[in-house]
């Protein structure tokens, strides 16, 4: 039904007052008007008033539709209430992720904390060793060395022994030519007289 087929309300001056304090029959103010009590109202016949068909049809229209308001909005209410919930769930996820992340956060920074302190640790022993390896292997090295250059001395030592004794023996070999040649030299002599 459109608003154009309905009557207008008469807007004359004596008139007003009476619409304006006029309340609905049997529907208590601070209750609220329910779809109900829009089906349920009975009007009082008057003179110049309104056609009660189309009154009636127009307040079945008005309760139904608002019937269907109050249920979209208990819907609406519904929706929100679950929303709400949800939103809660949601928040409390958040929360929990939040926490999950800053303590994986701070286990990663102690871990690479420790990591850092302990590769420091393994470093300093390394070197630590590294460095008695080094001067054991120079303190083995000088052993080495002296080893080496004693054998050296003792080569020379045997080499000048030996020349010694080669030169002893030379001299002695010389010597011992010298006596035999000394030697034979008066039995030819004498040798070679007797054949004369």
């Amino acid at each position: 039904m459109k608003t154009e087929d309905m009557a207008v309300i008469p807007t004359d001056q004596a008139a007003q007052p009476a619409l304006e304090t006029r309340r609905l029959p049997g529907v208590e103010r601070h209750a609220g008007i329910s779809p109900l009590d829009v089906r349920q109202v009975k009007f009082a016949i008057a003179m110049r008033g309104f056609d009660r068909t189309e009154v009636s049809a127009f307040l079945l229209e008005v309760a139904d539709g608002f019937d269907q308001a109050m249920r979209d909005n208990e819907r609406l209410r519904q929706d929100i209430v679950r929303l709400e919930a949800s939103l809660a769930q949601y928040r409390e996820l958040e929360t929990s992720l939040k926490s999950t992340l800053l303590s994986a956060q701070k286990l990663a920074d102690d871990m690479r904390d420790h990591a850092q302190q302990e590769a420091a640790r393994i470093v300093r022993e390394a070197e630590g060793h590294a460095d008695l390896l080094l001067q054991k292997a120079q303190a083995r090295s000088e052993d080495v060395q002296r080893e080496i250059d004693g054998l050296r001395l003792k080569r020379r030592e045997a080499e000048t022994s030996i020349e010694v004794t080669i030169t002893a023996l030379r001299n002695t070999l010389e010597f011992v030519r010298e006596q035999d040649q000394h030697e034979q030299t008066p039995k030819l002599a004498h040798a070679l007289q007797i054949v004369k």
